[in-house]
């Protein structure tokens, strides 16, 4: 099998084989995030990432092979155990229903996940899905479950990937949730987002957290987020896409705008699938807030869960009694999910690397000295 180096944007060499190469969820980055942009008030997590909710593990696998493929899968578990034995609590809020989210009236229904969640490109959601299954049926206890409900969101990587080439196999899911680690996680080119386009530069995997304050609860929000999608780009309130004058629009009624965006929000405040799907509303106001439209045919889907606390798959009590937030006392926990999806984006658009992909396609990475020095312009930098 031979090597080869890619060069990459900067003085930065990537050595890639020339089949199929897998990047794990902690590999080292090629760009720094945007140091220096303080996006929100609240103070973020350990490692700024969906894994500071505790229990929560972030898997990935890129797939790049000659010139046409450019896609991946990532895979998030909200904790160690058995899922479907040990369901968590969770919602699904569609922001625009243009994409593919598999299980997620299952999910609006029972208010429960019971797989992790498979992110991966538009053509292979159903592979991804048969893969959830084996892993879940081939889980120690499941050996007499007749049902599985795998939730499985995806963006259209077609404009840099061979996208009906259906690369993305069985194998690639099932590795993608065996490498799934808690700590860092990598953003930019990387899993489901390494083919993906934002605001017409490269977009990506992107991730933040927000850990409010021990009087607010001392509770922790997590974002994940898969940007594909158009708008005018705004950074911390500053117009980015105006001023560089790259932004859906600005001629022509094209479909540049058109897209999708995954947000994956996890948190360890003990929530109901009522409040989490208020939560997940939130992020849409994060969206919003970086310039995001959700135009006609843009799939923008909302996954939040909680890991406060368990549902079993078989009751052995007609009733249970679980300690909830109040209604009261979660607006704290709306800003922050508003804040971690807002700098989720960014990250995923500053963690990004210029890509050549199928029929010559090149998407440019976000101008990181020109965006830095419009912040500077703008006062919204250190």
């Amino acid at each position: 099998m031979k090597l080869v180096s890619i060069p990459f944007r900067g003085s930065f060499l990537l050595t890639a084989f020339l089949h199929f190469f897998l990047v794990t969820g902690t590999s080292a980055q090629l760009r720094p995030r945007a140091q220096g942009i303080k996006i929100g008030v609240l103070p973020i997590g350990t490692y700024n990432a969906i894994t500071d909710v505790a229990g929560v593990k972030v898997g990935q696998v890129t797939l790049v092979q000659g010139q046409d493929v450019r896609t991946g899968v990532t895979a998030i578990l909200p904790h160690d155990g058995n899922v479907f034995q040990q369901k968590v609590p969770a919602a699904v809020y569609v922001g625009n229903g243009f994409g593919k989210l598999a299980g997620s009236t299952q999910v609006e229904e029972l208010g429960t996940l019971e797989t992790p969640i498979i992110l991966t490109n538009t053509l292979s959601v159903p592979t991804a899905a048969d893969a959830l299954i084996d892993w879940t049926l081939q889980q120690a206890g499941n050996e007499k479950v007749r049902s599985v409900n795998p939730l499985v969101g995806e963006t259209n990587d077609g404009g840099l990937n061979d996208i009906r080439g259906r690369h993305v196999k069985k194998e690639h899911v099932l590795q993608a949730i065996q490498k799934a680690q808690s700590g860092a996680v990598a953003e930019g080119n990387v899993g489901a987002g390494t083919g993906t386009v934002a605001f017409g530069w490269k977009g990506g995997i992107g991730t933040s957290s927000r850990k409010l304050p021990e009087k607010l609860g001392g509770y922790t929000v997590g974002v994940l987020v898969q940007t594909n999608f158009g708008g005018v780009l705004q950074i911390n309130g500053v117009p980015v896409g105006e001023e560089l004058g790259q932004y859906s629009f600005k001629e022509t009624l094209d479909k540049s705008s058109d897209g999708s965006c995954m947000m994956i929000v996890a948190t360890d405040a003990p929530l109901d699938a009522r409040n989490l799907k208020r939560l997940a509303k939130r992020a849409i106001m994060g969206l919003a807030r970086t310039g995001g439209i959700a135009s006609n045919g843009s799939g923008d889907y909302v996954v939040a869960f909680s890991t406060a606390y368990r549902i079993p798959y078989e009751a052995t009590q007609p009733t249970s009694a679980v300690t909830l937030l109040h209604n009261d006392y979660v607006s704290p926990l709306f800003l922050a999910a508003i804040e971690a999806t807002e700098e989720a984006i960014v990250n995923s658009l500053f963690m990004a690397e210029t890509t050549s992909g199928t029929q010559g396609h090149t998407i440019q990475a976000l101008p990181r000295e020109k965006v830095l020095d419009l912040m500077k312009k703008y006062g919204r930098i250190k």
